[in-house]
């Protein structure tokens, strides 16, 4: 699945990838729209009619994952929200061995996410992840996500990181799409990022739904 001869650098997305989704999925579909029609005296489903339609509208782009934005647009704290659910935040089964193999073999680690830095700073508090990475890099550091080639241009620029000897993985179809047509020689799509969903393989990339499937990892040959 992985040919580890041809790796020098590891790159992991959080969210969906490390992290189960399932806290997202919870936070986004189901409290956040609570709580707006909490506050602003609607049904439920009035608040989902008003909610999603702009959810889908900017997915893919910064605002769609920018708390701040979220924020000013709907008028509730979400960095507080999600502070006060942190515990429902879970690493997904076998991605600290996992982390803990590829720095044993010599490789570096690099986290890239799309998370906004304050979202970043309450779920690597929670699980200590941040601890097994050489760099944790956010989309908004940049200005544009990872969807984008510019993306892959800015964190090339900033960390040196050669493609063609690179393992990326992530659950997002469209930014394993602005990798691989950015020169990334080895990317894996996380076929089941939330626990409580049933598997679903990205048709066109190679993936991975155990951690355990990438393992043993053999050490890095350096020249």
């Amino acid at each position: 699945m992985v040919d580890w001869d041809r790796v020098d650098t590891v790159l992991l997305d959080m969210d969906g990838t490390l992290l189960d989704l399932r806290f997202d999925n919870f936070f986004w579909r189901e409290h956040v729209p609570g709580e707006f029609a909490r506050v602003n005296d609607l049904s439920l489903a009035e608040a989902c009619e008003v909610l999603f339609p702009r959810m889908i509208e900017l997915r893919g782009t910064l605002d769609w994952y920018c708390v701040e934005f979220w924020t000013r647009e709907l008028g509730l704290d979400i960095v507080a929200m999600k502070h006060a659910l942190r515990q429902r935040i879970a690493v997904r089964e076998g991605a600290e061995p996992f982390l803990d193999a590829v720095r044993g073999s010599g490789r570096s680690q690099v986290l890239v996410t799309n998370a906004h830095e304050r979202t970043l700073d309450i779920k690597v508090a929670q699980t200590g992840i941040g601890a097994y990475f050489e760099r944790l890099v956010s989309a908004h550091a940049y200005g544009t996500p990872k969807e984008t080639a510019d993306f892959w241009c800015r964190l090339t620029e900033d960390i040196a990181i050669d493609p063609a000897r690179s393992l990326f993985i992530d659950d997002s179809e469209a930014v394993l799409d602005a990798a691989v047509a950015f020169g990334f020689a080895q990317v894996l799509g996380v076929s089941r990022p939330d626990s409580g969903l049933p598997p679903a393989p990205h048709p066109r990339l190679s993936n991975v739904d155990s951690f355990a499937d990438l393992m043993p990892i053999p050490g890095l040959r350096r020249a």
